[in-house]
């Protein structure tokens, strides 16, 4: 989360396996409501968002991409933990180069080495009911 008043500019890669895609878990504790979105992170001044993917993945699941593609920018405006937030995604369709990842059903990771927080699969046929909440809703006109 960025500091208030700042617009956050954050590169998103989308896995897709058959009907599931690949998503990190998020809780917001002032809506105590659980939400999915796609992994990835900051991009870091002087870093293009596709090394920033790329980094990202490396940095909190030690995963290499590989089939990496474009697909759009996605401006986000949202309130987590009652404060409002503004990102700017580059959002990137991949693949996991390791065939090991397709073969789990879920991995713990941690962000800064303090949040610790969970990736997993999830049914795009739960996300798009709304029995899951995937973040931002944009992304369901990539998927």
């Amino acid at each position: 989360m960025s500091k208030s008043g700042e617009i956050r500019v954050i590169a998103l890669g989308l896995i897709r396996d058959g009907g599931r895609i690949f998503v990190s878990e998020g809780y917001d504790p002032a809506k105590q409501s659980t939400f999915y979105r796609a992994l990835g992170g900051g991009v870091d001044f002087g870093e293009t968002s596709y090394a920033a993917l790329q980094r990202e993945f490396q940095e909190e699941i030690q995963a290499e991409l590989t089939n990496i593609r474009y697909l759009g920018c996605i401006e986000n405006l949202f309130i987590y933990n009652n404060r409002q937030g503004h990102e700017i995604i580059q959002l990137y369709q991949c693949d996991f180069a390791d065939s090991k990842f397709y073969q789990l059903e879920s991995l713990m990771f941690s962000e800064s080495g303090t949040h610790h927080h969970r990736a997993l699969w999830v049914d795009i046929a739960r996300c798009k009911s709304g029995e899951l909440r995937l973040v931002p809703e944009e992304f369901f006109n990539y998927l």
